[in-house]
């Protein structure tokens, strides 16, 4: 498919649901085509996105290109701030 964002629907952090509207926002008027994987749906796409982001403690959103991991927020956030968000989804 190609970008792949890692998210839940099910969170009490306001953090957590900001972040995840934000990226999906700057994708969308970036009109960069993406997958949404909901890991409130189980368990094991949780540990799934953790293991590929090669952190056991990772929490949504994380963005990988495929199976590459590309970050998380922060990092995508710092991305946006320098209009390198092709480059750090390894679209460029």
């Amino acid at each position: 498919m190609g970008i792949i964002l890692y998210y839940t629907t099910v969170t009490a952090s306001r953090t957590v649901k900001s972040q995840q509207s934000e990226v999906i926002r700057i994708l969308e008027s970036k009109s960069i085509p993406y997958e949404l994987v909901d890991i409130s749906l189980g368990g094991e796409l949780r540990d799934e996105m953790r293991n590929k982001a090669g952190d056991p403690a990772a929490v949504p959103p994380q963005l990988f290109n495929e199976d590459q991991y590309c970050g998380n927020y922060e990092m995508f956030s710092e991305a946006v701030e320098a209009d390198t968000v092709k480059q750090f989804l390894k679209l460029a």
